[in-house]
């Protein structure tokens, strides 16, 4: 089923890849699920624990970080 709300996460400083294809068993993180196709993970460098929305509609303009596009389909 598919998520109507971004993933809100407080995340500890370090790289983390976050998943674009839609396919990782772990969202909003890449698995590697992507492979064989077009799609790469987004990798963000996270500097300090802070607390970040991700979009899990893809409709965002700031991906991977939600900018509340989801509210529009609902």
């Amino acid at each position: 089923m598919e998520q109507k709300h971004p993933y809100v996460i407080k995340e500890q400083p370090g790289t983390k890849y976050y998943c674009a294809c839609g396919k990782s068993q772990n969202l909003p993180y890449c698995d590697g699920a992507h492979k064989g196709s077009n799609f790469h993970p987004w990798k963000v460098e996270v500097n300090e624990e802070k607390t970040v929305a991700i979009c899990s509609c893809s409709r965002s303009a700031k991906l991977p970080f939600c900018d509340g596009a989801h509210k529009l389909q609902e």
